[in-house]
């Protein structure tokens, strides 16, 4: 059977662009960040949809990666920090929280301790640039901790990225699963139990493992979409996180591609597909 999974990855994940799961987990959670629902029933990107700072720090963290030639310790961070103050400035309405928007326009920034969620949503690059799963958790820490170097912050960051590269290096979810609650996050419940209760929290340790059950839960990407919005809170933010996950592990359809990149500008949209040239999907 898993050699079944490999296989349907392979079709699947041929020409797709990387991040773009991401991407439309934002666009499509944007109008329900503070209108939440309680419902997977939903027009899926209408004309008020909008890009926000997850996609477009999620493109920041990716131009670190690629101007980062060695990826040492030093030269990712600085080059995320430059990546995230240059587009942070060039879309200073994309919904940043207070103090990132404080780091955004400092001429010294240094990290705030910060556990915030913004730590896992910008991360799924690191998922793909790493070649091995050490290697992805050291890039996803380093370009967290410029900002969100609390513990928690780490560990969101790293727990999204580590999801991201085994989905898509054809790891059942079974399989997934076993790593996160294991090194990660236990995940004690299902969407279905914390639907009515659950609220706006901003923390990874509030929302992280809230988009990872969306993805465990759902049958194909777009429904892990669904599943994010459909249990409230920080839509746009958990969308993102769920669908990061969703992409490397199912694909997106050329249609919903589509859809998500007449929503970005030619900016943005041209870090992605570079981003995708020189980290093409690595298929088992």
């Amino acid at each position: 059977m898993k050699g079944n999974r490999k296989q349907e990855f392979e079709l699947d994940k041929r020409g797709n662009l990387i991040l773009i799961g991401a991407v439309i987990g934002d666009i499509v959670g944007s109008r329900f960040e503070w209108n939440n629902i309680k419902t997977k029933e939903f027009e899926w990107m209408p004309a008020d949809c909008r890009f926000t700072d997850d996609s477009v720090m999620s493109l920041a963290v990716c131009e670190a990666l690629l101007e980062a030639k060695q990826q040492t310790a030093e030269e990712l961070r600085n080059a995320a920090v430059s990546a995230m103050q240059r587009l942070g400035c060039a879309y200073p309405r994309a919904g940043y929280g207070g103090r990132f928007f404080r780091w955004l326009h400092s001429p010294e920034p240094q990290p705030y301790n910060s556990y915030g969620n913004g730590a896992a949503m910008r991360v799924s690059g690191c998922g793909w640039a790493g070649e091995i799963l050490p290697e992805v958790l050291r890039l996803a820490r380093i370009v967290t901790e410029v900002t969100h170097d609390h513990p928690e912050g780490i560990r969101g960051a790293q727990a999204t990225a580590a999801a991201v590269y085994l989905a898509r290096t054809g790891s059942s979810k079974e399989e997934i699963r076993e790593y996160i609650t294991g090194n990660f996050y236990p995940i004690p419940f299902t969407l279905d139990e914390i639907r009515p209760g659950y609220h706006f929290d901003v923390s990874c340790q509030g929302s992280v493992p809230q988009a990872l059950e969306a993805f465990f839960e759902s049958e194909d990407f777009e429904d892990a979409i669904r599943n994010a919005i459909s249990i409230g809170g920080d839509s746009d933010t958990i969308a993102a996180i769920a669908g990061s996950v969703a992409e490397a592990y199912y694909g997106v359809s050329e249609r919903l591609r589509q859809q998500a990149l007449m929503v970005l500008d030619d900016n943005l949209r041209a870090i992605l597909e570079r981003f995708e040239t020189v980290y093409p999907p690595k298929i088992l």
